[in-house]
């Protein structure tokens, strides 16, 4: 059986009103409802934050998600 990664959510009405007021930290656009969102950190400041799945990325080392650019760097830094 699969299990469901941590951090995973769809947009409900409560966090469509919640989060659309800045809109998606990651790419900036907004939030529409069934959208899945997940809870990734990225290079702004605070901790996790919720972005569309489509910006992130499972790292499974830190079994957590990481917006795509940040991982990228991330990356580059390491190589």
């Amino acid at each position: 059986m699969r299990t469901a990664k941590p951090g995973k959510h769809i947009i409900d009405l409560a966090l469509l009103n919640r989060l659309n007021a800045e809109g998606c930290p990651a790419c900036g656009h907004k939030f529409t409802l069934g959208d899945p969102v997940v809870e990734a950190c990225g290079a702004w400041e605070g901790g996790p934050r919720l972005i569309h799945e489509s910006e992130a990325i499972f790292d499974r080392a830190t079994a957590s998600y990481i917006e795509k650019r940040c991982y990228a760097a991330r990356r580059e830094r390491i190589v």
